[in-house]
């Protein structure tokens, strides 16, 4: 068993910058304050660019490729795969004539893939699975008293997923993620009456602790369109699951003093109650056309029924969801090594998603357009590096029935090694 000590340098440089990454992840969006927040999806900066396109597309360009979407999808893994990166996102969040600019980096991913047979592969890693993060205030009167209804949330829940997928005849490819989501959903609701003086104001803070196992399954059926042009048809489904849940709730009344708060009593409190969290059962399909290490073109078209999502018993009307990604790739010539415009993946997408909020009697969705390019680097007789950057501009929400528009600016770099480790050799 043979592992580059440079190999082992470059991933342990990678774990720890993406760490300190990940530590200073915030957002700041109002609608995250719904369900489980904002949902991040399985994608790698490869997929990322091509509009989200995944769950019909198998292997590709002159790369080993790790495609977390689709499980099925490792059984064409021929080399281990090592795959890290990070996001930053700039925003724009837009209310009337208000506007206000956010900053965010965060760890998008580590995963991890091993051939286990010649039709056949393990792959672990973990990503976000949905961000939670907003603050804001409703002015209104109760009782012809002014009052500032405050809410603020923080969190968010994380995915760790094991593997595997494997081959049946030519065509044919079955695979399986167990994933283990787990996190925390911190919310709080107040309401302050700062133009008076001595009045009690109240709060309540809830911290959701989240655990457990969730499984999707997937399938890939590819079939030659000629020699050196294949359609790959994909499907996934996620199983309808239930997450442990321990949530803490106390209720309080507190007297505002300038920027300090003076508790004068606990209204109520509730330490660690168990409970669940219901996330629903999901389907997606995709499909593919490659021209061998030239071109690939695809779509993908997902939903799932979030309106069966449920917290501690409570359903909170969310919608249904369904979302549709065009997009592709190209790389003028795989073996152009005098020419390195031509030896670089080009990939564009467009990108749109129903999200299960609804607000102000308005569905909130999400618009995209996905660029990004693929860096081959130089590699040795055995190891192939290459770098993944992606760009992702698009907007949620709207600026009608008074609610809050965000455009977003997403960066993605992604660092890919493929190497044969783990193989054992006659001769050293």
């Amino acid at each position: 068993m043979i592992i580059n000590k440079k190999n082992i340098l470059a991933l342990s440089f990678f774990v720890a910058i993406t760490s300190c990454v990940m530590a200073q992840s915030t957002i700041n969006s109002p609608y995250s304050k719904f369900g489980v927040g904002n949902l991040k999806g399985s994608y790698l900066p490869q997929n990322r660019a091509m509009g989200n396109l995944a769950y019909g597309i198998s292997s590709y360009g002159g790369y080993q490729n790790l495609n977390i979407s689709n499980p099925a999808s490792y059984s064409k893994i021929r080399l281990t795969v090592f795959d890290v990166g990070a996001t930053v996102n700039l925003q724009n969040l837009n209310k009337g004539s208000s506007t206000e600019q956010n900053f965010n980096a965060s760890l998008n991913h580590f995963t991890f893939a091993v051939p286990v047979t010649k039709a056949s592969a393990l792959s672990f890693g973990i990503l976000p699975y949905s961000n939670l993060g907003y603050e804001f205030i409703n002015k209104t009167t109760v009782d012809t008293f002014n009052v500032n209804q405050i809410y603020k949330g923080e969190g968010g829940l994380t995915k760790a997923y094991l593997g595997y997928g494997f081959g049946l005849g030519k065509h044919l490819s079955l695979g399986v993620n167990m994933s283990y989501i787990f996190g925390n959903l911190k919310q709080t609701r107040a309401a302050e009456y700062t133009e008076y003086i001595g009045f009690l104001n109240s709060k309540t803070e809830e911290d959701n602790a989240v655990g457990g196992l969730n499984f999707d399954f997937g399938a890939q059926y590819i079939a030659l369109i000629n020699k050196n042009t294949k359609l790959t048809l994909g499907y996934t489904g996620g199983v309808k699951t239930n997450l442990n849940t321990k949530l803490t709730q106390l209720t309080s009344r507190y007297i505002l003093d300038g920027d300090s708060e003076t508790r004068t009593d606990s209204i109520s409190f509730r330490n660690e109650v168990s409970g669940k969290l219901n996330l629903p059962a999901n389907h997606n399909f995709g499909f593919s056309i490659e021209r061998l290490n030239k071109w690939l073109i695809g779509a993908d078209f997902r939903t799932a029924k979030w309106s069966q999502f449920t917290n501690n018993g409570i359903n909170q009307g969310l919608n249904n969801t369904y979302g549709v990604s065009v997009g592709g790739q190209i790389t003028p010539n795989i073996n152009a090594v005098t020419n390195y415009l031509k030896l670089m993946d080009y990939r564009l997408g467009i990108n749109y998603d129903k999200t299960y909020v609804r607000t102000n009697n308005t569905d909130i969705d999400v618009k995209s357009v996905n660029f990004g390019l693929g860096f081959p680097l130089v590699s040795n007789r055995t190891a192939f590096y290459k770098v993944n950057f992606t760009t992702e501009i698009g907007k949620r929400g709207t600026l009608d029935n008074n609610l809050v528009k965000e455009n977003f600016y997403n960066f993605t770099l992604g660092f890919t090694i493929n190497d044969k480790w783990f193989q054992k050799y006659k001769y050293d």
